[in-house]
């Protein structure tokens, strides 16, 4: 019994790595923002590059809630969306070039958001990871935590519930 030879590292990376960034690019917010995502598997992290216009009180400074809870809701949503995807990425059955091309599946729709701010966010580079708490058919739930110089010492932490994208309804 011979079976297919497996696919070389460097073409998964690729297709794993096309795959995300067509799904980042996909959020002009993400853009906006400057907010990058680090892969390591099947494990996102979220990093806020620091700007000044995230800076809400300048005579802290610190960063806008605004910009805080902007920036858990997108890890949520695309570390949701990455785990909601990656069995479709792994098997090919999705295309990292027609999703680049802007052939996307639906994203989850949020339905509720509820941040805790623990303490000021200093100015300085920022990042996050989401963990899925339950994700089915139609329904999910999302708790993630951002921090800045050491792990251990949340600025913010999220959770959220997010409504998942029926595959009957991709649009093409």
């Amino acid at each position: 019994m011979s079976r297919p030879r497996p696919e070389p590292i460097q073409v998964v990376k690729q297709r794993r790595d096309a795959a995300l960034n067509a799904l980042v690019q996909s959020i002009p917010y993400i853009r906006f923002l400057n907010v990058s995502f680090d892969r390591r598997g099947d494990e996102l992290t979220a990093q806020l590059n620091f700007s000044d216009k995230h800076i809400g009180n300048p005579l802290l400074p610190a960063i806008h809630g605004g910009v805080t809870a902007a920036f858990l809701e997108l890890t949520a949503v695309i570390t949701l969306n990455w785990s909601h995807l990656w069995e479709r990425i792994e098997s090919g059955d999705l295309d990292p070039e027609e999703m680049a091309a802007g052939k996307l599946p639906r994203q989850p729709k949020t339905i509720d958001f509820t941040v805790d701010y623990l303490r000021s966010g200093l100015p300085r580079d920022a990042y996050a990871r989401a963990t899925i708490s339950r994700a089915g058919r139609r329904y999910a739930s999302v708790h993630v935590e951002a921090w800045q110089d050491h792990k251990d010492k949340l600025f913010a932490q999220a959770t959220g519930h997010f409504l998942m994208p029926q595959d009957k309804a991709t649009k093409g």
